[in-house]
């Protein structure tokens, strides 16, 4: 069943549902590139990972990141418990104890497609990424990352093309203001900075087919974005899993609130009493 939305669906975000999708999204970019680029190029998938404590920048924070993965605590310490069956008070003499928190070491993960020419040295010619809520969380070590990552791309020999399915968070930096739309697309080609195309991207109306730039003179590959969040959506048959009832945050406004509204009174209308 395909989602209710023509264009991104922000109960997939919503709903807790963004690692899957990020996962499944990159996967069929990956497969749609890899198909499409004439044969000297190479398509691969990357992965950018890192390390946080909870209690400084935790999951919490990134609710829909995918791929986290606890690793250990930080300073716990492992030895000396006491045996199975002998509580501490008998032991000890029941002494005063205090109870604290230790860090927690969380991983996080962030994968993206790359295209490369191996005739020109391996040389990468365009990142390919789906922003994740840590790009977009002030202040988080995932922001930084990628912050560096996209100031470096465009600047020198690769192309960046920046895909934000995310409602939520702190858009990217840019010089001039970015289109009024819920999503957007960003395309930067090498040594143009900063002269980069934004594409905006809404609920209401169905994804962009953008370019995805390589190297002088083969054309741009089209890649064609809303049947591959439907197949996604489909597949994953995430109607079975969101309540199109419940609030979203940032809450819907405007033209989507409205349609939204429209969508579930008539769903109550066609359901049986």
């Amino acid at each position: 069943m395909k989602s209710p939305f023509p264009g991104m669906d922000p109960y997939i975000e919503a709903c807790g549902l963004w690692p899957d999708f990020h996962a499944h999204l990159i996967e069929k970019i990956f497969e749609v590139l890899a198909d499409a680029v004439p044969e000297r190029y190479l398509v691969r998938t990357g992965e950018r990972s890192y390390v946080v404590l909870v209690g400084q920048e935790g999951k919490e924070d990134y609710p829909f990141l995918p791929d986290v993965r606890v690793t250990s605590p930080a300073g716990s310490l492992g030895q000396g418990a006491p045996e199975a069956g002998v509580s501490v008070e008998e032991t000890t003499g029941a002494p005063e104890v205090i109870p604290i928190r230790p860090f927690i070491e969380v991983e996080f993960r962030e994968t993206f497609v790359e295209i490369y020419d191996p005739l020109a040295e391996q040389q990468l010619v365009t990142s390919v990424e789906v922003l994740s809520p840590s790009n977009k969380a002030r202040g988080s070590e995932g922001r930084e990352l990628y912050l560096r990552k996209r100031q470096g791309l465009p600047m020198g020999a690769a192309n960046l093309v920046e895909i934000d399915l995310l409602r939520g968070g702190e858009r990217m930096p840019m010089l001039d203001p970015w289109p009024d739309s819920p999503y957007a697309v960003l395309v930067a080609r090498r040594k143009r900075v900063p002269h980069c195309l934004a594409y905006p991207v809404h609920s209401l109306k169905p994804l962009p087919t953008i370019g995805i730039p390589l190297t002088k003179p083969d054309p741009d590959v089209p890649l064609a974005l809303q049947p591959l969040i439907d197949t996604v959506y489909r597949r994953s048959r995430y109607h079975r899993t969101i309540n199109y009832a419940r609030p979203v945050s940032p809450p819907l406004a405007g033209a989507e609130a409205t349609w939204i509204e429209q969508q579930l009174r008539d769903k109550a209308g066609q359901d049986p009493k």
